[in-house]
C-alpha cells in the first residue's frame, strides 16, 4: 500500500495539554483561540480531547471534549489518562506547560504521537540565574529530542527557546504569532483628545510592572497629577501591594481598580491609551487587543513588544523599569506633544487575527 495512502486513512486525533485555568470572570484571546481551533478541528473531521485544570462551561468550552486534571497537575493526570485508555492520538500539543523535561520522553515512550509544545513562558528581565541556565541547556540535551516541533508565539520567544534548549533546535522551532477576533473587539472611531484616558489590563503581580507606573505618576507635575486617571482591570497577589504604594504618594485619585473583566474587548475603546510597564512578556494579546480597538499602547522593550508596537507609530515603547521615561512619555501626551494619529485596527487586521493564528496552528496537523 503506497504511505502516502496509508497516511490518509489515519484518522487524525490530538491532545491538547493545557496548564490555564478556565475563569468566566476572565475571557481572553486564548480562550477564544480554543474554541476556534477546535471547532475548526472539527469542520476536518478532527477529534480535539482537552486536558485543562479544571472544567468549565462558559463561552463555547460546552462544545470541547474536556477532561480535568482537579488536584492533580495536567501533565500526571494525562498520562495516567493515557495508561488506562489508550487513546490513538496522532498529536500530542502542549500549552502553557513547561518545555524539555521528561513529561515529553514519558509520553514518547508509550505514544507515537507527534509532540507539538507551544511556548508562551516569558523570560525574567536580567535573564536566568546561571544555575537555571545550565539546568536548561541539561534539559535541553536530554529531552528536546522528544519534542517534534518548537512553537514561539515571537520571534523573541523562539530566540529564548533557542538560548535555552540549544541552537541545534532551530530545524523545529517556528513562529506562530497569537492573534485576537477582530469582530468581537469594539472600536474607537475617532481619537479627539482634550484630557486622555488610560487603562491598564493586567493580572496584577510583580512582573508586570505598575508599581513603576505608580512611581512615574509620582513624578508628574502637580497640574496633572490632580488629573490624570488611570482605570485597572485584573486582579492578582500584587494588589495589596500596589494600593500601598498608592496611599503612600497620596495618589488615590490616581487610580481606579476595576477587577477582572471579561467583556474587556467592549472596553478598550473607552480609553485613549493602553499602559503596559511589564518586566517580561513574550506576545501580549492584551497588546493586540488594544491596538484593534484602535486604542494606542505605551509599553516596555521586553519580550514580542517591540515585533508589534512601532514606537511614535501606534503606541511608544520605554525600557523597562525606566519610571523617568514613563514619566516622560505621560506628562508629553497629556500635553498634546506627543500624539497617536493612525488607525492602529489595520496593523491587528493584516498580521495578527485569530483566523489567521488558528490556520497556522492547524497547519501544523498536517
Amino acid at each position: 500500500m503506497p504511505q502516502r495512502y496509508y497516511h490518509s486513512m489515519i484518522k487524525t486525533k490530538i491532545a491538547v495539554l493545557c496548564n490555564y485555568e478556565l475563569l468566566p470572570e476572565r475571557v481572553g484571546g486564548m480562550d477564544y483561540f480554543f474554541w476556534e481551533f477546535d471547532k475548526k478541528c472539527k469542520e476536518d473531521n478532527i477529534e480535539v480531547d482537552w486536558f485543562f485544570p479544571n472544567k468549565s462551561s462558559h463561552g463555547s468550552y460546552s462544545d470541547l471534549s474536556i477532561y480535568s486534571s482537579k488536584t492533580e497537575n495536567v501533565e500526571n493526570y494525562f498520562l495516567s489518562f493515557y495508561n488506562q485508555n489508550r487513546e490513538e492520538y496522532t498529536h500530542i500539543i502542549t500549552h502553557f506547560v513547561e518545555l524539555c523535561t521528561p513529561l515529553f520522553y514519558k509520553i514518547k515512550k508509550i505514544s507515537k504521537a507527534k509532540i507539538i509544545a507551544v511556548d508562551h513562558n516569558p523570560r525574567p528581565l536580567s535573564g536566568y540565574a546561571f544555575k537555571k541556565k545550565i539546568n536548561k541547556t541539561l534539559k535541553g540535551i536530554l529531552f528536546s529530542r522528544y519534542i517534534d516541533v518548537f512553537v514561539g508565539v515571537s520571534n523573541y520567544t523562539v530566540n529564548e527557546i533557542l538560548r535555552d534548549f540549544g541552537s541545534h533546535l532551530k530545524p523545529k522551532t517556528v513562529t506562530i504569532y497569537n492573534g485576537v477576533i477582530l469582530d468581537a473587539i469594539l472600536t474607537r472611531d475617532k481619537r479627539e483628545i482634550i484630557k486622555p484616558s488610560f487603562l491598564v489590563a493586567s493580572h496584577l503581580r510583580e512582573s508586570k510592572g505598575i508599581q513603576d507606573l505608580i512611581e512615574a505618576i509620582n513624578l508628574l507635575p502637580i497640574k496633572i497629577k490632580d488629573q490624570i486617571v488611570i482605570t485597572i482591570y485584573g486582579d492578582g497577589p500584587y494588589r495589596k501591594v500596589l494600593i500601598n504604594k498608592i496611599e503612600k504618594y497620596s495618589l488615590e485619585k490616581c487610580f481606579v481598580f476595576k477587577g477582572s473583566k471579561s467583556n474587556l474587548n467592549e472596553i478598550f475603546s473607552q480609553y485613549d491609551y493602553m499602559l503596559q510597564p511589564t518586566h517580561m512578556e513574550c506576545f501580549s494579546l492584551s497588546i493586540l487587543e488594544s491596538l484593534a480597538a484602535n486604542v494606542p499602547v505605551i509599553t516596555t522593550n521586553v519580550g514580542g513588544n517591540t515585533e508589534v508596537i512601532i514606537s511614535g507609530e501606534n503606541g511608544y515603547i520605554f525600557e523597562a523599569k525606566n519610571i523617568n521615561a514613563l514619566a516622560t512619555i505621560l506628562e508629553d501626551i497629556y500635553l498634546g506633544n506627543k500624539k497617536i494619529s493612525v488607525n492602529t485596527r489595520e496593523l491587528i487586521s493584516n498580521f495578527f487575527s485569530l483566523p489567521k493564528m488558528v490556520e497556522n496552528h492547524f497547519k501544523l496537523l498536517m
